[in-house]
């Protein structure tokens, strides 16, 4: 009996390339300053930590998470089916399990990452390695500390277990969740970007997260409802810089919070 089904391995591996492809994808279009929200020289003055670092810890967050999504799949028992044989779950099923996978998982990630910012002690020995970035690039989205990494690999696998998804659909849905993340990290706004078009959530929206004034605004991950429920959003205005870019600001009534 083999340790895992084609399906599964996928499901474990693909979303990680996935991240890979889309990261570089933004790397190459760096270049364009026009779309970006700050510029290379901000990353350098601002930034405590390397590229080269990030990209060793992100390895290291991906093989973990890896490992809990292969047990987790073992737990729930994979129902997917195999090429040329009916399909165990409607298109309907599917639909259903995806909005339930992304509830789940955004509620999951606010409360986690709010209380990681509210609670000190979490804050300074965990969640701020997440925050060295402060000029966010694209692959430093799964910039973070181990402790960090084990929360967010759990709540994949409750969002995995919850919303009944087969190894194929979650491979699906967990390679959209780590584009979304990609995106909301890459420190630029393309014309276009379907992401900006459906979601309010977007790149913007997270810088005024790494930013000092906006640490303990705008957590969510898909949607805005706890935030705006909770007392967490804060608005901001997209300007254009005069030498080109953006300039993210805040709105005018949290400047003297």
């Amino acid at each position: 009996m083999a340790l895992a089904t084609a399906d599964e391995l996928l499901a474990i591996f693909m979303p990680n390339v996935v991240y890979w492809i889309y990261s570089g994808m933004y790397v190459i279009l760096e270049s364009f300053e026009n779309y970006k929200l700050h510029s290379k020289k901000e990353e350098e003055e601002k930034n405590l930590v390397s590229r080269m670092t990030v990209i060793k810890s992100v390895l290291f967050h991906q093989t973990m998470m890896s490992i809990f999504h292969f047990l987790s799949l073992k737990m729930k028992g994979g129902n997917d089916v195999g090429v040329g044989q009916p399909s165990s779950s409607s298109f309907i099923d599917i639909v259903k399990q995806l909005v339930i996978a992304m509830v789940v998982i955004d509620t999951w990630s606010y409360f986690t990452h709010r209380y990681s910012h509210y609670n000190k002690l979490l804050y300074r020995y965990v969640h701020s390695q997440h925050h060295r970035v402060v000029v966010s690039y694209a692959f430093a989205g799964q910039y973070m500390h181990p402790i960090e990494g084990v929360l967010e690999s759990v709540g994949g696998s409750i969002t995995l277990i919850l919303s009944g998804m087969s190894p194929r659909t979650s491979m699906f849905f967990f390679s959209f969740a780590l584009i979304k993340l990609v995106d909301d990290h890459c420190g630029m706004m393309l014309p276009g970007n379907p992401f900006h078009i459906f979601f309010t959530n977007n790149s913007a929206y997270h810088d005024v997260h790494h930013q000092f004034y906006g640490v303990k605004y705008n957590f969510s991950v898909y949607f805005t409802i706890w935030d705006r429920i909770l007392g967490t959003y804060m608005p901001y205005s997209l300007d254009n810089k005069p030498k080109g870019g953006f300039q993210v600001r805040q709105a005018e009534e949290y400047k003297d919070d």
